[in-house]
């Protein structure tokens, strides 16, 4: 089946399997938010959610194929009597149709650009970015074993925020899709449009305004991530929304950046109302699925209920037992995640105070710069927390229907932990930027409902000024040419990175000063809060997306400068999986991501992924022994802790015997041994004592016989 078959099935299976379900039990457990628009789009965020949940019991009882009783639950409950939903109203249709033109950029986005940075087929597959292989592996844990364990290193504990793996190996038994075009297509393309969506119905509740929907929507995918310099437009660490090469490769954050938005709009409904126990069973749902989706997503909420908290304790002296329920759950649900599943481990993350905008800076200056300029590191962090924070200014223009409502304080919350524990630690891969990547919802859903606060008046005067804002930051990221890193002075380091926020700045008051006073002299008259709509309309349109660009340009596969798969490689994992079973362990002399030139860095992943079959020893990276070093040197390209294990699987390939490769099959019930001859030539005694059963490229596919049994009566012949 071509791609975009699988991508036809694939949205085939959302509706009916997850959205159809989702959708149910959200209405029949919520009561609904009032829109069956609104439900059906939280819903199907939600269905992902109980899908989540099912697969690996299913997977653990040996029935992959479980969640296809969620659809047929959903049709059941619905036909007895007294179990059927609340009525809702329908989103009038130029709010569905903003909310579509939104969901069309990110098909449009997907299709120039998304779909083409990871390649499938061709010489270019075997030249991955280092996070694909790692996510086919786990994918493929997960879709014949739970619970799971590391698939590079068999019989290690998985130490990772797996969820989104259940998802993905549900969605292989069903639709029957390869989990490669799963991982880097059609998962990533449903979990961002899902999201979009998710904004949208998120909004209107939050706001109680229609026109909310397609503001939300749209500045998810066209505005809401600053991005001052024109080498940040496209630089991973510089962009935070979901068009974006980052969304392609972190499944992870993709979830949990869809998931979080039924749980911000239950917990606005649960504020506003006597919660339900219907509503404590959907919270509990996604909590605990969000817990082991991704380490940083949950946090960010958790701080923003504190921040809710303490605004209703002490500026309403109100006691929120609702806020108390939600983070008890919380807590609960994150520490179990942290001792069951991360295993108490820190992986490599540390206090370490600016180093987020160190090592940021530093990766951008030239070798002859000093970079111990503090006026530059000052300069630097600022315009960066600004980027952080620009959205958020959309709650200076937000008016409550309560004034006790606590929902702005926990969205606002959530931004300000986001940016303090972004700049409070340090991890050597830069994972802590996940926690500001998940403020970008947070943010979005702040500037949606402030704007659409506004009267129809002001909200039209929104429009020219957010204008000035795009207007404004492509002129400032075209003051300077180049990147800082060429620059052959420190003059021109500093124009370079201090010359594109100034003007944008500058760009942006006299803009809205001229727009301003053309407005009074047409009204007469304009309110100060006409003014503030101008000022954080400009600002939110400073924020304009790269996406426009991207779909313009289209986009080019992101490799590597060198084969970390070898040639001939995913066939000869192919093979393996077309041939054994999922109980099979492979034995490989594959372990560094360039096999040919040291150091070793350990991050080989590929053979666990396309084989779907565990390996006794591949990389070692991204396990819980080797992410616990805090130094990225050692943590990536550090020795192997089991060295006798090590020196048992390399023998095979080098040094062959029966004795040897008969401790791999009864000890590790090692099957298959695959061997890549740029790692070392293949010896002639291996062809003597097992089978060669394929060969492509520098590989070679061999199963272990088992061994005559040894003839220990001298009467009887051999």
């Amino acid at each position: 089946m071509s791609v975009e078959g699988e991508i036809v099935v694939h949205a085939a299976y959302v509706v009916i399997v997850l959205g159809l379900p989702g959708t149910m039990f959200w209405r029949r457990l919520t009561g609904g938010s009032g829109w069956l628009t609104v439900d059906i789009f939280l819903g199907a965020c939600c269905g992902v959610a109980l899908e989540c949940l099912l697969y690996p019991l299913g997977r653990w009882l040996g029935m992959p194929l479980l969640p296809l009783v969620m659809p047929l639950v959903a049709v059941i409950l619905t036909a007895i009597p007294g179990h059927r939903p609340p009525r809702g109203r329908l989103l009038p249709w130029w709010s569905i149709a903003g909310v579509a033109a939104a969901v069309g950029v990110v098909v449009l986005w997907f299709v120039r650009a998304g779909s083409q940075f990871i390649t499938l087929e061709g010489p270019a597959a075997n030249r991955p970015n280092s996070d694909t292989p790692y996510q086919l592996a786990l994918a493929a844990e997960l879709t014949h074993h739970f619970p799971p364990q590391v698939p590079y290193v068999a019989g290690e504990s998985l130490s990772y925020h797996w969820m989104v793996y259940n998802h993905i190996a549900s969605a292989h038994w069903i639709t029957r899709a390869e989990l490669d075009v799963l991982v880097s297509r059609t998962v990533p393309l449903e979990l961002t449009i899902l999201a979009v969506l998710g904004i949208a119905a998120t909004a209107v509740v939050l706001s109680g305004k229609v026109v909310a929907a397609p503001l939300a929507a749209l500045l998810s995918v066209l505005a809401a991530d600053f991005s001052p310099w024109s080498w940040s437009a496209n630089d991973g660490q510089f962009t935070d929304g979901p068009l974006a090469f980052t969304q392609m490769i972190s499944t992870t954050q993709a979830l949990a950046a869809a998931l979080v938005l039924p749980l911000i709009a239950l917990t606005a409904l649960m504020f506003r109302r006597r919660p339900t126990a219907g509503d404590w069973v959907v919270a509990l749902v996604l909590i605990s699925v969000l817990s082991v989706s991704k380490a940083s997503m949950l946090p960010l909420y958790g701080a923003g209920l504190a921040v809710a908290f303490l605004y209703l304790l002490l500026r309403h002296r109100r006691l929120s037992l609702p806020t108390l329920g939600l983070a008890v759950l919380v807590a609960a649900c994150y520490g179990a995640n942290y001792v069951l599943v991360l295993g108490s481990q820190s992986h490599g993350v540390i206090w370490a105070p600016a180093e987020t905008f160190r090592s940021m800076l530093k990766r951008l200056l030239p070798t002859t710069f000093e970079s111990g300029s503090l006026a530059l590191l000052v300069l630097f962090s600022a315009w960066l927390v600004a980027a952080w924070l620009l959205p958020s200014l959309g709650s200076l223009l937000i008016s409550r229907e309560r004034p006790d409502d606590p929902m702005p304080a926990l969205l606002g919350g959530a931004v300000l932990s986001g940016v303090a524990v972004t700049s409070l630690v340090w991890q050597y891969s830069m994972s802590q930027l996940f926690f500001i990547r998940g403020t970008f919802g947070f943010g979005v859903l702040l500037a949606a409902w402030g704007l659409a606060s506004l009267r129809a008046q002001h909200l039209a005067m929104a429009v020219p000024a957010a204008t000035v804002g795009v207007g404004a930051v492509l002129l400032g990221r075209s003051v300077v040419e180049g990147e800082p890193w060429r620059c052959a002075d420190n003059s021109c380091v500093e124009t370079a990175f201090a010359a594109p926020p100034l003007v944008i700045t500058a760009a942006i008051a006299a803009g809205v000063l001229i727009l301003g006073l053309i407005l009074l002299m047409v009204l007469r008259k304009l309110p100060a809060r006409a003014w503030a709509a101008l000022m954080v309309a400009s600002a939110l349109g400073a924020t304009f997306s790269t996406a426009p660009a991207a779909i313009a340009a289209g986009g080019r596969p992101v490799v590597g400068k060198y084969e970390s798969i070898a040639p001939g490689g995913i066939e000869a994992a192919r093979y393996i999986r077309a041939n054994g079973g999922s109980q099979d362990v492979i034995a490989t002399n594959v372990h560094c991501q360039r096999p040919v030139k040291p150091p070793c860095v350990s991050m080989s992943f590929w053979v666990a992924g396309y084989s779907e079959r565990r390996v006794l020893v591949e990389g070692w990276a991204y396990t819980a022994r080797s992410s616990g070093r805090t130094d990225r040197q050692e943590a990536l390209a550090g020795e192997f802790w089991d060295p006798e294990l090590l020196r048992a699987n390399d023998v095979v390939f080098t040094g062959p015997s029966i004795a040897n490769l008969e401790y791999l099959r009864k000890r590790y019930g090692v099957r298959w041994l695959l061997l890549d001859e740029r790692v070392n030539p293949a010896p002639g005694a291996l062809d003597e004592l097992a089978d060669l059963r394929f060969r492509a490229g520098t590989v070679r596919v061999y199963e272990l016989r088992i061994a005559p049994t040894p003839n220990t009566n001298p009467d009887l012949p051999n």
